[in-house]
């Protein structure tokens, strides 16, 4: 498992709100994975952008990586018991796994699916997210802006302080 945190020094009493991203099996083959598909830029080069990006927005972005089940749901139970709101791309188990919906339903806090290619436009059997049912929304097709603009979706409503 990838794990990056960034921890920012605020003046005594601001909590910032905290937004996880989550990526699932094989993401950490950004930049050679199918490139036609998924683009060029590494999971370390998204990871970097949005941790920057939460910096400017006034939230703190914790990111994670991992392509093993039980591992992407020990991690929403984490973004459940620690973060605000969570950002989760579960590439191939948005087709396959109940358990990481479960997981999802079960923490409760807002989440916005992304997925890098459109897809919809794809496979048939990638056309089904068992995930899409509870996440507040959903962004594809769109590459890594997609995430950028999950987190800038959040970031607002964090900041407005209507979860």
């Amino acid at each position: 498992m990838v794990v990056a945190v960034l921890a920012m020094a605020f003046p005594e009493g601001i909590v910032m709100a905290r937004v996880d991203v989550i990526h699932g099996p094989n993401l950490n083959l950004l930049g050679t994975r199918e490139p036609h598909i998924y683009g060029s830029r590494t999971l370390d080069e998204i990871n970097h952008g949005l941790v920057s990006l939460g910096e400017h927005l006034g939230v703190t972005v914790r990111t994670a990586q991992s392509n093993h089940e039980g591992e992407l749901i020990d991690l929403v139970h984490r973004a459940g018991r620690e973060a605000d709101s969570l950002i989760i791309n579960p590439g191939g188990y948005t087709h396959t796994s109940i358990a990481l919906r479960d997981a999802i339903a079960a923490v409760g806090i807002v989440a916005i699916e992304v997925h890098l290619s459109n897809i919809h436009a794809r496979e048939e059997f990638r056309r089904h997210s068992y995930i899409a049912g509870v996440v507040r929304g959903r962004v594809e097709g769109l590459g890594p802006e997609g995430y950028s603009l999950a987190l800038r979706w959040l970031a607002g409503l964090l900041n407005a302080g209507t979860p």
